[in-house]
């Protein structure tokens, strides 16, 4: 059995191409709608943050032949976990992420943290608009929800509980745009036209986080980008092919026969 830490659009696809070569496969998700689209796919999922202990009992519960690791780019804490997990449990371990990005490296803000991220949009002020998530909503809302100077605008996934989230953190209803991509070059900007924006943050993501489509239309509008560069994670053996983990695993599988 393979162990995969999945949960984006293109792990999904990778998932599927695995199961696909005649793997038995158990992938590990954050949420149920995640699950629900794996297993529409007859790819068995499982639902729930793990830590570095619970993961090694579920790879040794499975008895996990290897451990794939295609988990969010900015999913630091998993990806380490995953590793360690990996490393206890005896097994081997590969990285799937989907590539980086570059073309806009000289146009944009480049920094290495939310926290980061956050002090540079309170200096440059202005309408702020937040395309990084609920997960660090609080780094930034600490920082600018009662700046004088900014108005922060919130884009994130419609869940209660991100709701919740903004409640508690101050961020009035105006302020949230609570849409699922993904997001076209046209909707990012008539969005940054309709809130007036002067700064736009955003995460690493790649291609498949519609990284292209936020920033061009952000450059379009000689909107200020703010970039948050991804994690420095240490990876043992990392692609960015889903054919390269393919022809990983079929080489661990005839291993094991012979």
């Amino acid at each position: 059995m393979i162990f995969m830490l999945a949960g984006t659009s293109d792990a999904k696809e990778l998932a599927e191409k695995i199961k696909q070569d005649g793997h038995s496969l158990l992938a590990s998700v954050v949420t149920e709608e995640a699950a629900d689209k794996l297993e529409a796919s007859g790819i068995k999922a499982r639902t729930g943050r793990l830590s570095a202990d619970q993961m090694t009992s579920v790879l040794k519960e499975n008895t996990a032949r290897v451990v794939v690791d295609a988990s969010h780019p900015f999913a630091e804490d998993a990806s380490r976990h995953a590793i360690q997990s990996a490393e206890e449990a005896g097994i081997p371990y590969i990285r799937y992420e989907r590539s980086s990005i570059h073309t806009y490296d000289k146009k944009v803000n480049k920094v290495n943290s939310y926290e980061e991220a956050a002090e540079k949009a309170a200096e440059k002020g202005g309408t702020v608009f937040l395309t990084t998530g609920s997960k660090t909503l609080s780094v930034f809302a600490e920082k600018l929800v009662k700046d004088e100077n900014v108005r922060m605008i919130c884009r994130m996934l419609p869940r209660l509980e991100n709701m919740e989230k903004c409640k508690e953190l101050g961020i009035a209803q105006k302020d949230i745009v609570a849409m699922q991509g993904p997001f076209s070059k046209e909707l990012n900007h008539a969005l940054y036209k309709q809130f007036d924006v002067d700064v736009v943050v955003t995460k690493e993501s790649g291609k498949q986080g519609s990284f292209d489509e936020k920033v061009t239309a952000a450059l379009d509008l000689d909107l200020e980008v703010i970039l948050i560069k991804r994690p420095n994670v240490d990876y043992e053996k990392v692609t960015d092919y889903p054919e390269e983990v393919l022809d990983y695993l079929r080489g661990l599988l005839i291993k094991e026969e012979q």
